[in-house]
């Protein structure tokens, strides 16, 4: 059963994990972040971005979701709208049966340009009007992150304000928020290793206890990964991202779900460089994206056993939308 996003981020909330929203544009990606679910025992939120959705024609990705669910009834699968950027992209959302959607409302609709706080409040409350009656999570962000990646970010950081925070969660209504504490999209976030914003995540969580926490920008870019894009052919010097166990660190301070893109593109670009490279005489896409799903399955389960979620799958009760307007009555 696809879920609502909002039964998993409370369960992790008040049971100290995070879950694992993984982003996707194809069947191999959702087979491969399913693998290790399964695996693990993890629940997990499947996420694509309106670019994801552009390049699968949208109705194809939302059946493969639909297929991964029929696939894995005893595991909760939230499907969720990753940086939507307007009111007519919730919507589009929403007609393919995604059960959570994020708002992206610090940035305007191309992405690119930070909102005011005004701007923000009121396209957020727009979307949680639209959604909650119908039993939707919505996702909101405050502050911006630094860095560009699937064609969102304004290169700006600006740390999410804790008391501004408050303020926005009391106005807009969100069910969790995104905020930014130091990550950065993409795969070349920093020029030396970063440090979270700690303090910020404690005192947000501080004033706002029941709220679920979100990090954005927070692939890892692990060396060895890298390294095996390089070995083959790649060209990615200096890639460099959040350490995992600064990731760990924020996990018993209110953040209950953690973005993965980055990894998942290098990991599964790394097996096919590799594969074909020392396979010169293979041209089956299966022959190469066989491996290319099995190593993103090995990386996914490392982080959900990092990020606490493994095993806590069958603990949650899956209830469907028309069960979850019960929470906006």
């Amino acid at each position: 059963m696809l879920v609502p996003s909002k039964i998993l981020l409370d369960h992790a909330l008040q049971n100290k994990y995070c879950v694992g929203a993984f982003n996707v544009n194809n069947m191999e990606q959702i087979q491969g972040i399913m693998q290790a679910a399964k695996e693990t025992l993890s629940p997990v939120i499947i996420q694509a971005s309106r670019g994801a959705l552009k390049y699968s024609k949208m109705i194809y990705l939302q059946k493969l979701m639909e297929a991964a669910a029929l696939d894995n009834p005893e595991i909760p699968i939230a499907m969720h709208l990753d940086h939507g950027n307007s009111f007519e992209t919730v919507k589009q959302a929403v007609a393919l049966n995604f059960t959570s959607v994020m708002i992206d409302g610090s940035l305007d609709e191309s992405g690119k340009i930070p909102n005011t706080y005004e701007q923000n409040v009121a396209i957020t409350k727009q979307v949680v009007g639209y959604c909650h009656p119908l039993g939707i999570t919505v996702e909101g962000e405050l502050g911006t992150l630094g860095g560009i990646e699937d064609g969102v970010g304004s290169g700006k950081v600006q740390l999410t304000d804790p008391d501004q925070a408050v303020k926005f969660v009391e106005e807009t209504g969100v069910d969790s928020l995104a905020v930014a504490v130091g990550t950065s999209h993409g795969a070349y976030k920093f020029k030396v290793a970063p440090k979270l914003a700690l303090d910020i995540v404690k005192a947000i969580h501080e004033k706002l206890p029941n709220l679920a926490l979100v990090m954005h920008g927070s692939s890892s870019v692990p060396k060895e990964l890298v390294d095996i894009v390089n070995q083959y052919g790649g060209q990615m010097p200096n890639a460099q991202g959040v350490p995992l166990e600064q990731i760990q660190s924020v996990i018993p301070h209110g953040v209950a779900k953690v973005n993965v893109d980055t990894d998942s593109r290098i990991c599964m670009t790394g097996a096919v460089r590799k594969y074909l490279a020392e396979n010169p005489g293979k041209f089956d896409p299966r022959d190469y994206l066989k491996p290319a799903r099995e190593a993103l399955a090995q990386m996914i389960a490392v982080r959900m056993k990092a990020f606490l979620t493994a095993g806590h799958a069958l603990e949650i009760k899956q209830i469907n939308l028309a069960a979850a307007k019960k929470f906006y009555v």
